[in-house]
């Protein structure tokens, strides 16, 4: 399928998160014309002022619920590509056995059972398959769908070593079947990413005799970087940057959880680039990319942001030097990402120096 080029018309789902406004951002600084969507009219005025500038170039339109059948269908007429990043991501999921309001189930597409999530598995499946299937039904010139997945959906808690694109997680639907109400935050969170990008993958196979897009699948870890969405307070930031800003300047870390913490991070603008390349890049057809910079604890951070000497910011000075010691259980291989995407990550310095002097400005 021919790549999407510059002057197409984009939706972006969820317009308003933290990755999206990013996505949004650079697909119309790259000359996409830019449809995003919001589940509230309360949430459309601040992306309206902030992208006044491109005029036309940029509309909102509301879908309050994305896991409605049909939800979709009118967002999606009359796009040339679509970029879906709606779905939720906070470790806060009640019972996966409970009883829904709506009495809808999920099918585990890669086990033998049912099992519920209102908060996490309903929007990120019903969502992303949802979306897919607007898309066949009413968006005939759609050539290619970018569909924002997650690291969680490529690594097991068990696994070490390198990790690519093969790679799938199925470890945490495991703990949530088996578990239920019981299952860790992280493995329901973890779970709903697996099972919404499986969903997307076994919705093309199945409809390939009609389908005349290309998907690709954006796989990114702990996603950092200065905020471009509504937040009023450090509260209400998004779960991956709230964690930075309570590691780095809010004191609010323990000892402990500082220590024993490692995990792989990106910077949001990468991710959003990695969202222009996919579309861009006719060899993107069909494959899942990593989008990830680099293993870290919490010390790589303090020894960045320590090195800035930022006036007015104190940085926990913890042990220099010491995440140098650290044996990662997994390390991704972006070697798909780097070649076929062209990125060039962006470095913790520059992304912890961002962050702060972002903070900063907000009076925090």
């Amino acid at each position: 399928m021919p790549a999407v080029e510059p002057g197409s018309k984009v939706l972006v789902s969820g317009a308003n998160g933290f990755i999206a406004v990013w996505v949004v951002r650079l697909f119309l600084e790259a000359g996409y014309t830019v449809r995003g969507t919001v589940r509230s009219e309360s949430k459309a005025g601040y992306l309206r002022t902030m992208f006044e500038n491109y005029g036309q170039k940029f509309e909102v339109v509301v879908v309050e619920d994305i896991t409605k059948p049909g939800a979709f269908d009118t967002a999606v007429k009359g796009m040339d590509a679509i970029a879906h990043t709606a779905s939720p991501f906070h470790f806060e999921a009640d019972d996966p056995n409970g009883v829904h309001p709506k009495n809808s189930v999920i099918l585990l597409p890669t086990d033998r059972c049912h099992i519920l999530i209102e908060e996490l598995i309903e929007p990120a499946v019903h969502g992303t398959v949802g979306i897919l299937e607007s898309t066949l039904k009413n968006a005939p010139d759609v050539k290619r769908v970018v569909v924002l997945s997650s690291c969680a959906s490529v690594s097991n808690p068990s696994d070490f070593g390198i990790l690519n694109e093969s790679n799938w997680n199925l470890e945490n639907i495991e703990e949530v079947k088996n578990l239920g109400k019981k299952a860790s935050q992280p493995a329901k969170y973890r779970a709903s990413k697996t099972l919404a990008e499986r969903a997307a993958w076994d919705f093309v196979a199945k409809n390939k005799g009609e389908i005349k897009w290309d998907l690709v699948t954006l796989c990114p870890p702990f996603v950092f970087g200065p905020v471009l969405h509504d937040v009023s307070s450090p509260a209400a930031l998004n779960t991956s940057v709230k964690d930075v800003y309570e590691s780095l300047l809010g004191g609010t870390k323990t000892p402990e959880q500082l220590q024993n913490f490692q995990g792989s991070w990106v910077d949001v603008r990468d991710v959003a680039l990695a969202h222009v390349r996919a579309l861009e890049r006719p060899e993107a057809a069909g494959k899942r990319f990593i989008i990830s910079s680099s293993n870290f604890v919490w010390q790589d951070w303090f020894d960045a942001a320590n090195t800035l000497s930022i006036p007015g910011v104190n940085v926990p000075k913890g042990e220099p030097g010491a995440g140098a010691k650290v044996t990662h259980r997994h390390v991704y291989d972006t070697t798909r990402a780097k070649e076929e995407l062209g990125i060039k990550f962006i470095d913790m310095k520059t992304t912890a120096k961002d962050m702060i002097d972002d903070f900063k400005k907000r009076g925090w």
